[in-house]
């Protein structure tokens, strides 16, 4: 359905309403992310309930990897990335899984590019409960270890979730430690979550604000969402650098058939260093080039991307269609014709 009008003449309301009648989790798609900041704050006006969230590319500035052929010329990624518009695309993920039906994103086009698989970001929420036992292995209850051991389980969860651990400055994204009281900055919001134990039990979960630790609210349960988009299973990583290996034996193989031996050296090379890189840090730049394999994709299946992260009946609405339809194609066709020469040429 097309909806024709001059400026001011109520389209912004009337998409409210469809957006109130029909009760679902909505997709507002802008060409820009001026033009969706502020779709976002009209609909933070209509919607003052609502989870209405922020979604645009969280880069500052951002030059992708690329080769051009004509003059060999490799130009290397370099980006800078904005941590509070990081933060609002966190947010806009874990409202989406946390079942809320009145979920409305305003989303640049940045929401059909790749991010994480939504099963994996999904089985690493940290759903914690007052008076619930963290133990060793939540299957066999009749365990009891130490209190450290018992305590670190739930650290090691939180790593696993891509917290980091930091006692100094503690900043969106990492945990601390003090005795039995664990702070967690969350990566989604402005407030620091205080879990106390006692012995083997949560005896209390409460969230402060994290300048002063002035107490704003306490909980029976709580779940605590990935600090990163890209998050995935030790197992699923253990896959994916096998089978990378397989790839890489393959395509190498090819590049020699076809008499290209600088290409097959290249990307053996590069390969083989992203690998190592991957084994004893955990990532590696450019590692969004491996996401089929994390990801568990088969050859040829499109990227997971923000639309995964919606239920099926999600309602989508895109503003000045006109201009946003055609960037979508256009993003498209650009990142198509840039990746195909990094991959004919062994980059």
């Amino acid at each position: 359905q097309t909806l024709l009008g001059v400026t001011g003449s109520g389209k912004t309301f009337t998409m409210a309403n469809v957006i109130a009648r029909c009760n679902r989790p909505t997709l507002v798609l802008a060409h820009n992310k001026t033009l969706a900041a502020q779709l976002c704050s009209e609909f933070r006006e209509f919607f003052p309930h609502n989870a209405v969230e922020y979604f645009v590319s969280y880069y500052d500035y951002y030059q992708p990897e690329a080769y051009i052929p004509t003059v060999d010329k490799y130009i290397e990624k370099d980006l800078m990335i904005n941590d509070e518009i990081d933060k609002l695309r966190l947010a806009t993920t874990s409202a989406l899984l946390s079942g809320r039906r009145d979920v409305i994103v305003v989303s640049s086009v940045s929401c059909i590019y790749g991010m994480g698989n939504p099963e994996d970001f999904n089985s690493s929420v940290i759903a914690i409960s007052v008076g619930q036992k963290i133990t060793r292995n939540a299957n066999v209850l009749t365990i009891r270890t130490g209190q450290k051991i018992v305590r670190n389980h739930f650290l090691r969860q939180l790593v696993d979730a891509l917290y980091s651990r930091n006692e100094l400055a503690p900043s969106r994204g990492t945990f601390r430690v003090k005795g039995d009281t664990v702070d967690i900055r969350l990566a989604y919001e402005e407030i620091t979550l205080r879990v106390v134990f006692w012995g083997d039990e949560i005896e209390s979960i409460t969230t402060v604000t994290p300048e002063d630790g002035v107490t704003l609210g306490s909980f029976d349960e709580f779940k605590i969402y990935p600090a990163n988009l890209f998050v995935t299973s030790a197992t699923r990583a253990a896959q994916a650098l096998g089978q990378i290996e397989l790839d890489l034996g393959d395509q190498a193989r090819f590049f020699r058939e076809e008499g290209k031996e600088l290409e097959a050296k290249r990307l053996t090379e590069r390969v083989t260093y992203d690998i190592e890189m991957i084994r004893e840090v955990g990532h590696c730049s450019g590692i969004e080039n491996y996401s089929r394999y994390f990801d568990g994709r088969r050859p040829g299946m499109r990227p997971f991307c923000l639309l995964d992260y919606f239920p099926d009946d999600f309602l989508t609405i895109i503003d000045e269609s006109h201009v946003t339809v055609p960037q979508i194609r256009g993003m498209y066709g650009g990142d198509l014709s840039r990746k195909v020469n990094l991959v004919e040429y062994g980059f």
